[in-house]
């Protein structure tokens, strides 16, 4: 185990040799199933930068991009839409007082269904923009009143963007870990569903669905590897917020049968390393709210499903300053694809890995014939629509 505790570093760094030999269970084969379903359902594109593999000295490299996912800006909607199908199948189910069946198809048009014979149920979460946006969307599709909370560092394009799905927004003067008891404490005064992407005592079942609802993610990396013959990856690198976007690649990556020897990388702000602190002091902590432009990762505590799997799977983390990710977003787009800070954290990231320091590609296991994964989580601001014009050609879809 290799870590670096000087949380002054222009690079706070962890690494954990042991990670690749821990075990755990896969996501359910269904959740691929339900998305499919999904009103325009698509794979994202998986895009080669070839000159991103000579700058980072591997093989090859290549771009996850989720900047257009079913026209969102975000892979947001894969957990979002999941969570709300499990949660209203389970409020059916246990629904005594009519005739409501929770049990049917795994598919969109049976949570239509379910939405319709449960009434005018509100969907409540907080967000810093995407989570919160792909809420409100699935809300809009389902005729369903959403309630969306945000703190007032997130952006007026992005409440803009959840606001015209029809949802209702309200602005807190408080941090994201703040925001989210306020939402919390709101759904529950008013009998609300609340969809949120982090989890605490007493609340881990929907953030365990949102976690299975992005696995579909990694299943459309490993065809799309497959079909590059370039499967599987060595390393992927994954922006951590909270932490459930990496644990669903841990789940999916330390599930596979059989083993895949795959290096899991988190990339965190350096204003908000929750993950990475947590990890060098061996329990979860909380670290101050801070500004960053990776709004979308700016989260002080990690969720608590999500820590088992982070402490025990993850391959390493290393945090990144707002300028790196800045020049990150500059040189994807130079490639022609459209990414918010949040999103090129992961190019940010693989540079402050790999370069200039060799100790760290041994640790990662990379070498000159490596590929990498790079997840390109989020587009820019108001670029959902842009992204599919993109002058880069996808690899693999």
């Amino acid at each position: 185990m290799a870590i670096s505790t000087s949380l002054r570093n222009a690079h706070q760094w962890y690494a954990r040799g042991e990670a690749q030999r821990w075990r755990c269970a896969p996501a359910p084969q269904e959740v691929q199933a339900f998305h499919h379903s999904l009103p325009g359902y698509a794979p994202t594109p998986l895009v080669e930068a070839p000159t991103l593999a000579r700058e980072l000295g591997v093989a090859r490299v290549f771009v996850k991009d989720e900047s257009a996912r079913l026209a969102l800006a975000s892979f947001k909607v894969l957990g979002a839409s999941w969570a709300i199908f499990r949660a209203l199948s389970s409020l059916a189910e246990n629904d005594t007082s009519s005739n409501r069946d929770g049990t049917g198809p795994v598919t969109f048009a049976r949570l239509r269904t379910l939405a319709h014979s449960l009434g005018r149920i509100q969907l409540v979460t907080a967000t810093e923009g995407n989570h919160g946006h792909a809420v409100a969307r699935i809300a809009s599709l389902l005729g369903l009143p959403a309630h969306i909370w945000v703190p007032d560092v997130v952006p007026p394009d992005a409440i803009a963007n959840i606001r015209s799905e029809g949802a209702k927004v309200t602005v807190t003067a408080a941090s994201y870990d703040k925001t989210v008891i306020e939402a919390a404490a709101y759904a529950a005064d008013t009998g609300s569903v609340l969809v949120q992407d982090t989890s605490w005592s007493g609340y881990e079942q929907i953030p365990e669905w949102i976690v299975e609802g992005y696995s579909t993610l990694f299943r459309e990396i490993d065809t799309q590897l497959h079909a590059a013959h370039a499967f599987p990856a060595g390393l992927v690198a994954i922006p951590i917020g909270v932490g459930s976007l990496a644990q669903a690649a841990i789940m999916h990556y330390r599930s596979a049968r059989p083993p895949a020897e795959v290096t899991v990388l988190g990339v965190e702000p350096d204003a908000a390393p929750c993950v990475l602190r947590s990890l060098v002091l061996g329990t979860p902590a909380s670290v101050p709210a801070a500004t960053t432009n990776m709004t979308g990762l700016n989260c002080g505590t990690p969720s608590n499903i999500a820590w088992p799997y982070l402490e025990k799977g993850l391959d390493a983390a290393v945090t990144v300053t707002d300028h790196e990710a800045a020049r990150a977003v500059d040189d994807l787009a130079a490639i022609g694809l459209a990414s918010g800070p949040s999103g090129a954290a992961s190019l940010a990231g693989v540079r402050a890995a790999l370069l200039g320091a060799v100790d760290r590609r041994t640790l990662l296991n990379v070498t000159a014939g490596t590929s990498l994964v790079l997840l390109s989580t989020e587009g820019r601001s108001g670029s959902a629509g842009d992204a599919q014009s993109s002058p880069v050609r996808p690899l693999a879809q």
